[in-house]
């Protein structure tokens, strides 16, 4: 008579598993920083250290700390990425990232994988979601680990050295992947996303329209209208998943890309304020500060020392 495996022998292997795959990431990742691989929604990071909080975009991706733990911010709520757990962005989040427990030895050993929301959509009639979501639900999530999710990673992470093999099963197991995480604990949470015409949908081609018009001046009424929603119900279910609304989300794009021109050398200050949409350069600043804790040129001199460190 066949027995089902034990507690014990399901969550030895998914330890087990859990370190093979941060040894893969280990090895590929020779030094602290961001490392892509040959398949392009897969990055790895290292780091050596405890380090300070950084603000980032989050795309819709998974992400899983292997070794050491990862602190996100969404607004106020934190999210601690840690071994036996993996986190859930379903929309594009401005977050609050910072690794909390690394040393040398025992390095910080992360991976992200971005999720393509049309790829979930089209798997979408073959994987009911699990569990029935809210009408929105906030943009991140962290839920258990779980072999059925593992198992796909790992052997994607296998096949990083073997790029001819990679070209094609690569595909097969990202759909796996995808499949796994619509008919796991978050399921309902990307499907509600993916769904045309549901509140997460909305919310999503709100977010969409101002990554790409962020520099605009913005009015809720137009915005809501674009999205076929009222404005109340567009900032109730925006405020909902990203954690701030419509217009913070916009302030907190202009500061991203500004902090990205400067870093980049491409303009100077007043001009970074007035490619993001600034009329007053003042207020930028007193923004800038207030969001990256040091106005932008001293900003901006103290991430390239750290880079500059890294790199050394």
């Amino acid at each position: 008579m066949n027995s089902k495996p034990s507690t014990t022998s399901i969550d030895t292997r998914l330890q087990q598993g859990c370190e093979e795959l941060a040894a893969i990431v280990e090895r590929l990742t020779p030094c602290q920083g961001v490392h892509q691989t040959p398949w392009p929604a897969l990055s790895l990071f290292r780091a050596d250290a405890p380090g300070v909080p950084t603000c980032a975009m989050y795309e819709p991706m998974l992400g899983m700390a292997l070794q050491g733990a990862k602190q996100i911010l969404l607004g106020q709520q934190p999210f601690v990425q840690q071994s036996l757990s993996y986190l859930v962005a379903s929309v594009d989040v401005p977050v609050s990232s910072q690794v909390i427990r690394a040393t040398a030895e025992e390095p910080c050993l992360c991976l992200t994988f971005r999720l393509d929301v049309q790829r979930i959509r089209e798997l979408l009639p073959e994987a009911s979601a699990a569990h029935a979501a809210p009408a929105s639900a906030p943009g991140m999530a962290l839920s258990p680990l779980d072999d059925g999710l593992l198992d796909p990673l790992l052997r994607l992470a296998r096949l990083l050295d073997a790029p001819q093999d990679l070209a094609v099963l690569g595909p097969l197991i990202e759909r796996e992947l995808l499949y796994r995480l619509l008919t796991g604990a978050q399921g309902a949470r990307l499907a509600q996303m993916a769904t045309a015409g549901s509140q997460g949908h909305q919310v999503s081609r709100a977010i969409d329209w101002l990554r790409r018009h962020f520099h605009e001046p913005l009015r809720i009424d137009d915005l809501a209208a674009r999205v076929n929603m009222s404005a109340s119900s567009l900032h109730h279910h925006f405020r909902t998943i990203t954690a701030m609304s419509p217009l913070q989300y916009q302030k907190q794009l202009r500061l991203h890309e500004a902090r990205r021109l400067l870093l980049a050398a491409d303009c100077d200050v007043a001009t970074a304020a007035h490619r993001v949409g600034y009329e007053s350069p003042s207020q930028f600043s007193r923004e800038y500060s207030r969001q990256f804790g040091a106005p932008p040129l001293r900003d901006v001199a103290r991430l390239r020392l750290a880079d500059a460190g890294t790199a050394a």
